[in-house]
């Protein structure tokens, strides 16, 4: 037991010995280690050092080749400008030699020269001159035609223009009896309401004249229904028109959607909608006017993207050049009324300009506008496009109306068989019999005074009606 605890004893002390051994032994090792370690670092940068020394030197050796090329260039430099001097010395001594020989001054010698080459070369120029120009003009000339030409074939369009009259079919020949109805009163209130004159003499058929298709439109479409309905009499009549006018209105605005639908017009305000599409039942010099749109809005918008135009402005500006000529409670040219029209909705200035010039009125102010009046000739100037007769009956007839419609007391007034009849309806609170007398006499004198010279006679029939109505609760 003794020994075993004297052992541990012994073995107790040698430990710490061991382990101060192996930590001096450890300690040794890691001395060494530094020693070589900063004994590499001061090779690398003793090595360093000896880099940078040599690249010092190589700069400072390019340093001075640099300074050496500098002084020979700068000795070059002065050598040609010394040059430069000596040659100016020997022109002028030259100019001043030849100018004592000749007796001119260098310009007045450089104007004789040019005016000498001149005089040779003239006659060469202005045959130049000319050749280009007829070049030019023939090139144009075809151009021309052929940017025309492809552009009216964008133009084409397939509406068919109507006139001045619309015909009814009648299933049989006794519905021309319950039409004009006892003494006549069916027809003559058909035709009160509705503004048209009907004729009654070919068999089976009913023909309505107006020269505005709008009524006649609306005098057809009744007039149909009347007979599919059956019950023909004034108050009939008169709803079945009213219903129809509201109907044809509704037409009217859809006939503008579509028209700008076409061309590719969008977020228009919906009076000139409404306005566009009354181009529907108009017509100018016997052409409709949808069609008319649609065939020059075409053209220009080829002729814009030929000429690198704006095709905004010009497709604006071929779709509301003729818009004035649908707004019919204004006095005024359909140039000024539709410039006033596109200046109240803010419509951007070119645009107006191109509306206000497509019939020369006033100066062209762009390549746009010029490209609008161009459409516009070329659709209606193409053959069988339009009637020159036809624009002037229009305004007879409107004359015709509105001598009438000035008198105090006239409610409406329609011309009738081509402006041959002129049937006034005056307000019978405002006029009597005695006064409808002399209005129908005040307005025959002053379409005496308007029209010396008129195919035919005018007859004057002014028609005071009085009505009461009363309406039950049941």
């Amino acid at each position: 037991m003794l020994q075993k605890i004297f052992r541990r004893f012994l073995i107790d002390r040698e430990q710490p010995k061991k382990i101060i051994a192996e930590a001096q032994e450890k300690a040794s090792q890691i001395v060494s280690q530094a020693q070589q370690e900063a004994r590499r670092l001061m090779n690398e940068a003793l090595e360093l050092e000896k880099q940078l020394v040599f690249r010092q030197q190589q700069l400072e050796k390019k340093e001075t080749i640099l300074e050496s090329e500098k002084k020979e260039i700068q000795k070059k430099i002065n050598e040609i400008e010394a040059l430069k001097k000596q040659i100016e010395q020997k022109k002028e001594e030259m100019r001043l030699k030849l100018e004592k020989i000749s007796r001119l001054t260098q310009e007045e010698a450089k104007n004789l020269l040019i005016s000498i080459w001149e005089e040779r070369l003239k006659e060469k120029i202005a045959n130049q001159i000319k050749a280009a120009e007829e070049e030019i003009k023939i090139k144009a000339d075809e151009k021309a035609k052929e940017i025309l030409a492809d552009a009216m074939r964008y133009g084409a369009t397939d509406y068919v223009a109507e006139y001045t009259l619309s015909t009814v079919n009648l299933p049989d020949e006794s519905f021309k009896g319950r039409i004009i109805g006892k003494d006549g009163r069916n027809i003559r209130a058909f035709e009160l309401a509705t503004g048209v004159d009907v004729d009654l003499e070919e068999e089976k058929v009913i023909k309505i004249s107006s020269f505005d298709a709008i009524k006649r439109e609306v005098a057809r479409v009744s007039l149909e229904r009347l007979i599919k309905d059956g019950r023909i009499q004034p108050q009939r009549i008169e709803e079945i028109v009213k219903k129809t006018q509201e109907e044809i209105e509704k037409v009217i605005y859809k006939a503008g959607e579509e028209l700008t639908r076409k061309i590719g017009v969008y977020n228009l305000p919906s009076e000139i909608i409404r306005l566009l599409g009354r181009f529907k039942y108009r017509y100018s010099y016997g052409q409709n006017m949808i069609a008319h749109t649609l065939e020059e809005t075409r053209i220009g918008i080829a002729l814009a993207y030929e000429l690198k135009a704006d095709v905004n402005v010009v497709r604006l500006g071929c779709l509301l050049h003729d818009i004035g000529k649908v707004i019919a409670d204004k006095e005024g040219s359909h140039v000024d009324l539709g410039v006033q029209l596109l200046q109240k909705y803010h419509f951007p200035k070119k645009v107006i300009d191109c509306v206000a010039s497509h019939h020369e009125d006033v100066p062209f102010s762009s390549v746009e506008a010029v490209i609008v009046y161009i459409a516009d000739a070329v659709s209606g100037g193409r053959p069988a496009a339009r009637h020159e007769d036809f624009e002037e009956y229009l305004r007879r007839i409107k004359t015709i109306e509105d001598v009438a419609k000035s008198k105090k007391g006239v409610a409406d007034a329609y011309a009738l068989q081509a402006g041959r009849e002129l049937r006034v309806i005056v307000k019978p609170k405002e006029v009597n019999d005695n006064e409808a007398t002399v209005l129908a006499e005040k307005i025959r004198e002053e379409l005496e005074e308007k029209f010396a010279v008129f195919p035919g006679q005018i007859k004057v029939t002014v028609i005071r009606e009085y009505r009461a109505e009363a309406v039950t609760k049941i």
